[in-house]
């Protein structure tokens, strides 16, 4: 496999490791890291020589004049880890820079920004890959095989709950901001909507029964299932004991994938140094539906929005 050059964007967040990991496992070299923060010590233990700027301008500057010394010292791809509202931008620089972008989820915000990336990979020659990590998983690549195989038409029930809490932090940082991050849909639950809707088919109907700024249902209906969803950050959905809690039926039988979530960027970049990464055509079904449900919630929300549910239980 060649050996590239990168560049990274957002290095102190939570999904940032990830990345860093799959850069190195793939015996890639990661050349130029930005983040307005400088609590990056995460780093030291990937890639010490990297040159890292906190402010944009430098970083700009810095990648120019890589691009300037030839193919041996340009950035060939831009690894983009930032706060949600910021992926299109720094997609524009990565493919302006005359790099590929590898963009974390969500691809971008709004459908439409998609089209404009489309647009722009045609005008630059480069290419934007997504990281829909949940595809490579095994036991998730047998679930499409199988669905794939059935020709009967059977229309599956699905019941997706996904709670995973997060402290008080959560909501003064970007992640907290509906315009920042898309809210609790977007931000917590789209990489299972792109995950069901690449198994059961694209989404045909999409229904909020639930919102509030920590917690939402609803109800999505596939070509070939029926999904109801429950998404929250809210430590008071669990049961005594529990740190997180995960499951996913279909018709009442548990779909166990629990393990094996440990090298799936790694795996996602090797794909995509190969050639066969998921484009932006691949995110657009997930955009549309987590866009239909943050469209759906009133303007400045305050509280709870439940037009279907007085009360809703796990």
């Amino acid at each position: 496999m060649k050996k590239n050059n990168f560049a990274l964007i957002g290095a102190g967040g939570f999904v940032a490791p990830r990345h860093l990991r799959a850069i190195r496992d793939n015996d890639q070299n990661l050349a130029a890291i930005f983040d307005p923060n400088d609590s990056v010590g995460i780093i030291d233990s990937y890639f010490p020589d990297a040159s890292f700027f906190t402010e944009y301008e430098r970083f700009d500057r810095h990648c120019e004049k890589l691009r300037r010394k030839g193919e041996e010292d340009r950035i060939h791809y831009v690894s983009i880890c930032s706060p949600n509202y910021l992926h299109d931008a720094h997609i524009r620089f990565a493919l302006r820079a005359d790099a590929n972008a590898i963009c974390e989820k969500p691809l971008v915000l709004n459908p439409w920004n998609a089209d404009a990336l489309k647009s722009l990979e045609k005008e630059t020659g480069r290419k934007v890959s997504t990281i829909l990590q949940l595809r490579h998983h095994p036991s998730i690549m047998a679930l499409k095989e199988k669905i794939d195989a059935d020709k009967s038409g059977k229309k599956h029930d699905i019941e997706l709950t996904y709670i995973t809490p997060r402290g008080k932090w959560y909501h003064y940082s970007w992640k907290g901001d509906m315009y920042k991050s898309g809210g609790i849909a977007t931000n917590i639950g789209v990489h299972f909507f792109d995950m069901l809707s690449w198994i059961f088919g694209e989404p045909e109907k999409n229904t909020l029964h639930y919102y509030r700024e920590d917690k939402a249902a609803g109800l999505i209906e596939l070509k070939k299932a029926n999904v109801k969803w429950f998404l929250s950050i809210d430590k008071s959905d669990l049961n005594k004991g529990d740190k997180t809690f995960r499951s996913i039926t279909m018709d009442g039988e548990e779909i166990e994938f629990s393990e094996g979530f440990t090298d799936l960027h790694t795996i996602s970049y090797r794909e995509i140094l190969e050639g066969r990464g998921y484009t932006i055509d691949d995110a657009l079904p997930s955009i549309k539906a987590v866009y239909e449900i943050r469209s759906a919630v009133p303007v400045g929300l305050k509280g709870e929005y439940h037009p279907f549910l007085k009360k809703i239980k796990i």
